[in-house]
């Protein structure tokens, strides 16, 4: 299964369900546990099927969403609970100071991931590590994790950072340095619960605090006042 994960991955992206395709081994293994348990007369077997079937369809669905028209604005990369709103220095995945948003993904919550602005990805990254509870600070240094870094159309660095979780093994990432990006457009998915962390311009004006409730591509995060409307 991490084989067909792993071909999908690097597959091209065109098109779009309301299931990611990621998901679909894990619906289909339901299936075949219900089908199962029909033919042997296993009940156990088909409720296994149905719970876990209806699970993993829950949890790899890929809804649409309203992208904000206004210009200026800045999206949040995932859905789930912002957990630190701060300024961090310069270190060697951003060349600059920053203004960091820290999103906790529960297992619940919607895992595919969103470009917060309209741009091209500068550069990408693949940072092995270990898979700590995503919630805690340590996890942001030492947590196995995918960094994507944008320009934007006005020039400015957006560095969007999956991180890896207690339960998340699976990092999946579908753009390539050079593609142009729509805000609010798919960019990834991470696998069961984890943590996106995204560093902005220290010019910035952020607009969550801790505790706020987000949806990947539609919920605003920041605000650029002085850039020009095509960001």
């Amino acid at each position: 299964m991490l084989k067909y994960l792993k071909k999908i991955d690097k597959q091209e992206k065109s098109g779009w369900n309301l299931i990611a395709a990621q998901g679909y081994p894990f619906i289909l293994a339901g299936v075949v546990l219900i089908f199962l348990g029909v033919i042997g007369g296993w009940p156990w077997i088909t409720v296994l099927g149905v719970v876990s079937g209806g699970f993993f369809a829950y949890f790899f669905r890929d809804p649409e969403r309203d992208i904000p028209p206004e210009p200026g604005v800045i999206v949040s990369p995932a859905d789930g609970k912002v957990v630190r709103v701060d300024e961090v220095p310069a270190w060697q995945d951003y060349p600059e100071s920053a203004k960091r948003v820290a999103i906790f993904m529960n297992v619940f919550d919607v895992h595919v991931n969103r470009a917060p602005v309209a741009g091209a990805v500068a550069a990408i990254a693949h940072r092995p590590g270990r898979f700590k509870a995503a919630f805690y600070e340590e996890a942001a240094q030492q947590n196995e994790q995918r960094l994507t870094l944008l320009e934007s159309n006005a020039g400015h660095p957006v560095l969007v950072v999956q991180i890896a979780g207690l339960l998340a093994r699976r990092i999946l990432g579908w753009v390539q340095p050079g593609q142009p990006l729509g805000r609010g457009e798919r960019l990834g998915m991470i696998c069961f619960g984890s943590r996106v962390d995204v560093y902005l311009p220290r010019e910035t004006e952020i607009q969550v605090q801790v505790g706020d409730r987000l949806k990947a591509g539609s919920s605003i995060i920041g605000r650029w006042h002085e850039f020009p409307p095509q960001t």
